[in-house]
């Protein structure tokens, strides 16, 4: 079994940020001008990984309405995507590079249950070998559909320009730079990030995750 802290409801969540805000004035400043960070758990499994890809490097709505179009056709399963032609991945909205990632990931026999009690380590491990599937979109799937509550996305473009208001800094921190601030928000980078997000919305007036 982990033994890795999950992060299951708004009271998880909850705790997490208040450590953050008492370790950290930012946070605490943050909080007030947010309120509590969203819960922002997903289901696990291939769809969630699958939507994580189609997310990657497009806005929140273009995300979205990709989804939609793809869940309408039915393709958000391995058999589906396997079985579907580049002309119906297409249509969907997929562009070449992801309907080649979208069925490596369908290939790659993934066990999604197996991942639940695999350490965050490992999770990101077995996932960053699919093509397609980088240490973002590992990161993010392990922080919300499989909930750790000590996991990080610092290349993030959102989280960067987040800490760069926040922590008014010149420039956005490279992500290198982010990981090493993100080690002093152990054990709760997961809600780190949560609150981050929601500053630059509160900040910038739009959503930075989907």
């Amino acid at each position: 079994m982990s033994v890795e802290r999950i992060i299951e409801t708004p009271d998880c969540v909850a705790e997490g940020a208040r450590w953050l805000a008492a370790r950290e004035p930012r946070f605490a400043a943050a909080l007030r001008e947010t309120g509590p960070p969203p819960l922002r758990r997903r289901p696990d499994g291939f769809a969630a990984l699958l939507g994580a890809i189609v997310s990657q490097q497009l806005s929140v709505a273009s995300a979205d309405a990709i989804w939609a179009r793809m869940q309408a056709a039915g393709l958000i399963r391995p058999e589906a995507i396997l079985q579907a032609g580049d002309e119906d991945l297409r249509r969907a909205g997929l562009s070449r590079q992801k309907i080649r990632y979208a069925r490596a990931l369908a290939a790659a026999g993934i066990d999604f249950a197996a991942l639940r009690e695999a350490s965050t380590d490992e999770v990101l491990r077995i996932l960053v070998a699919v093509p397609g599937i980088g240490s973002w979109t590992a990161e993010i799937y392990a922080m919300f559909s499989l909930g750790r509550a000590d996991v990080f996305a610092p290349g993030d473009l959102a989280l960067q320009e987040s800490v760069r208001l926040l922590f008014e800094l010149p420039e956005r921190p490279r992500e290198r730079t982010l990981r090493r601030m993100a080690e002093d928000w152990s054990p709760w980078r997961s809600v780190a990030a949560r609150l981050l997000w929601s500053y630059y919305r509160v900040a910038r007036g739009r959503e930075g995750i989907r």
